[in-house]
Parts: C-alpha cells; structure tokens; sequence
C-alpha cells in the first residue's frame, strides 16, 4: 500500500514551484513589437528554495531573472541565485549559520536576498530585511555583501526610497533585539550619511515605509516577533495589545511624532505626499495577519486604503479606496514622496492557480477610479514596473512591465504594456522557453 503524499504546501504550488537551472537563452518568440527606445534592463527578485522546499515563501533561497531589451529586440534571458551563505549551505538553519552563540553576534551577511533590487551609485543590490545587501552586476554575478565601506550595522529593509528630487537612498534597518529600528539616508554617490535610532517598544515587522519631501513615515503594527514561535519556525505573531500607528519623522532626523491608526497590516505603501499639514500616505491594508499563526490567512486580504496625519491637529483620517484585492503598488519612479496621479497595482489571491491576473491603474485625480488591463485565462502575473518613455511629458507617459505565467504552456513571458491605456492590447510579449515562479519585486535599469 503507498503511503499518501504530502499536500504541496501554497508558496511551492503552481506557478509558485521552484526551478532547478540556471540559464542564459534567447527569447522563443515576440509577440508585438518591443518599442525600439527600451533599452536596458528588466528584473525582478524572489524566492527560489535551492534545494525545492522551504518552510515559508519568504525562506526561499533569492534568484534574480532579467531580459536585456535593446534596439526593439529581446537580446537574453537570464536567472542566476544570490550567491550567500544560505545559497552555499541549502538546507541548513539560517539561525545556526547567523548566530555565534560565544559571542550573541548575528552576522547579517547570512541572508535570502531574495525580495527586492534597487540601482544606487552605480550598484545592483539584491535585497532582504533581515540581512545585508548583496551586490550584484547587470550580468547577475554576485559580487557580495555590500555595507556602505562598512558603516552600516543592521540589516536593510528590501523597500528603500530614492528620492527623486536629492537623488538619496533613505531605508531603515530592523533587528530583533536593541536598539529595533535604525533610520539611515545615503548620499546619491553611496555615502552614508546619517544613522539614527528610531524607539520603539518592541521588534515588529516592518517591512517597508514611505517618503514625503521632507518626511520619513514608520509603520509600528501589530505583528510582532515572538521567541516561542521562532522556535517552531515562524517568528512572527499578531498582538492586538501591541496597537498600530503611524512615526513622522523629519527626513534630516530629530524627534518622532506618532499617529495612532485603526489595527491592520501593510506589506506595501504606494507612495506618501505631505501638502498644507498633511501627509497624505497610500498602501495596501490587510484587518489582520496571522492572528492564529503562520497558518492563518484567513485575516482578510489587501485592499487599497488611504490615511491622512494632519500635522497640526494630530488628527488621523483614513478611507478605502477600493474593494479589490490588489497589491505590489508602484508609482512612477519620478513621483516617489511626491504627490502622484497614477498609481499601479497587480491583483492579488491565495489560490495557487487563479484563474487569471488583472493590472489596475488607479486615477486619484478622479477619485481613485480604475482602468483594468486583464490577462487572458491562464495567465498569471506580480508587480508591473513603471519605465517611462523618452522624453515623458507624465507620470503614465511610458509603459508596464510584468513576468507573466502562461499555464498552458507553462512557460513565462515578459509582458509590455501601454501605461497610457491599459485597455490597450500588450505592446509586446516576449516569450521564453522556461517557466519564472512567481516572485516578489523588481525594476528597470536603463542602459543610456
């Protein structure tokens, strides 16, 4: 009698498996016209367990995929893993490989790098929360933990912002013992600028924030680390003691004012504004997460919310914007702590296979209205990247850019959309022999 098999866990189901190679191929086919003026590089992160399994999405081991677009063609698709001591030693425990119990130090070298990328100061980082950045080259080589010539400390948040207006990087950094939370701003030539600690009671998981002109905004909610559940392998627990609030801070430092907000969790923010006292803060809501463990998505999911922190009042205001379950917001790279018009979404479920995935771009001049480019049967994508045209003349002058997932074929492709008129059939797909898991988020690097 075979014994029964084990149920695929949700985050290596699907078009979430892992793969096996890495390779450098040419695109199978083009479907369209990739516009000749995109010329550089498309790149998007995430998990990819070395040895096929992982106890959580977040624990997979971090491959980069990327396609080279030059001169109206697709020139090379490529996937390479971050080469860190998780990648060097798969399957071993990322505590035992971090932590040095003669002297309580973690070294934050060890890491997934496995959920972001930014381009800043001539470098590709390959980012994770709870470690160092990788350095990585266009090629996808890991060149190796990079620490700002050694002056940063704790780890780097995956969700730093440049500003497009100094051309500085600003971040934080978390930790799980004193002090929590580090705020840090970089030069644009990779400097390090400034180092302040933020108090906070407790570690929570903050995984991204936002940027106004002048402002940083910390969100203190209320999944919170808990040692028991770490020993059982998920950290990360909901506390409804613990409250939720928002932290303004003046970007150049100084003290801290807090904004009480009704309890819920946010991965992501799309983008904060501040205007006459008020800062105006976009993201994506959930009610709650993980209330009853690691297991528990059953806490509703990701909406579109908006909240308002008067800066003289201390009054806080916040409102839905929208009933669909959304995520990976973006705005134009141009628009980043600034106030912004468009703003762009992909869909979201927990199925394994949904049936399909929708892009939203959402109005705000017009009350958050929505336009919808959605995917045949099928096919499935993650986050849309915003690359403007040459020469924009707007913040939706330019296109979208997605992996998407063809079940059929079970193959991926890279997808071009018109962000002007997501109605619009794709510009462009470029197809590639090979399957890319779902991911988490990427970017565009110009090549001139």
């Amino acid at each position: 009698m075979t014994a029964p098999q084990p149920e695929v866990p949700l985050h290596l189901a699907g078009s979430n498996a892992p793969v096996t190679d890495e390779v450098t191929i040419e695109p199978a086919e083009v479907i369209g016209a990739v516009p000749e003026e995109l010329n550089g590089l498309y790149l998007r992160n995430g998990p990819n367990p070395r040895t096929g399994w992982s106890p959580h999405y977040f624990a997979g081991d971090g491959m980069v995929h990327a396609v080279a677009l030059d001169g109206g063609r697709a020139r090379w698709y490529r996937n390479r893993y971050v080469r860190t001591p998780l990648y060097e030693h798969p399957g071993q425990s990322r505590f035992a490989l971090a932590f040095d119990p003669a002297t309580g130090k973690v070294d934050y070298r060890v890491t997934t790098a496995n959920t972001h990328l930014v381009a800043h100061a001539g470098r590709l980082l390959a980012l994770e929360e709870g470690g160092f950045p990788y350095e990585i080259t266009p090629e996808l080589e890991t060149v190796g933990a990079f620490t700002f010539g050694g002056a940063l400390h704790t780890p780097m948040t995956a969700h730093p912002k440049t500003c497009p207006r100094t051309g500085e990087l600003v971040f934080f950094g978390t930790r799980l013992r004193p002090p929590y939370l580090t705020y840090y701003r970089a030069s644009p030539t990779g400097e390090l600028l400034q180092a302040q600690v933020v108090e906070i009671p407790r570690a929570t998981m903050m995984h991204d924030f936002a940027i106004t002109e002048n402002y940083a905004v910390f969100m203190d909610l209320p999944v919170v680390f808990d040692a028991a559940a770490a020993a059982a392998g998920m950290p990360w627990r909901w506390d409804d003691g613990h409250g939720a609030r928002f932290g303004v801070m003046r970007r150049t430092g100084g003290p801290v004012r807090w904004f009480d907000i009704h309890p819920c969790y946010v991965w992501h923010t799309m983008n904060a504004s501040e205007d006459d006292g008020t800062i105006t803060v976009t993201g994506c809501r959930v009610p709650t997460l993980w209330r009853e463990g690691a297991d528990d998505l059953g806490g509703g999911l990701p909406q579109l919310h908006q909240w308002k922190l008067n800066l003289v009042t201390g009054a806080v205001t916040e409102q839905p914007l929208d009933d669909a379950a959304v995520e990976y917001p973006r705005v134009a790279d141009t628009e980043v702590g600034q106030p912004n018009r468009f703003g762009y979404v992909a869909s979201f479920s927990l199925e394994a296979e949904p049936e399909r995935s929708r892009i939203y771009k959402y109005d705000f001049a017009d009350g958050a209205s929505r336009q919808v480019h959605q995917l045949p049967a099928g096919h499935t994508c993650g986050e849309a990247v915003f690359v403007p045209r040459r020469g924009s003349v707007g913040e939706d002058d330019g296109y979208l850019m997605t992996f998407a997932h063809d079940r059929s074929r079970n193959t991926s492709y890279l997808a071009i959309l018109d962000a002007g008129d997501l109605t619009a059939p794709p510009i462009a797909q470029v197809h590639l022999p090979v399957r890319i898991p779902s991911g988490f988020h990427g970017t565009w690097i110009s090549g001139r």
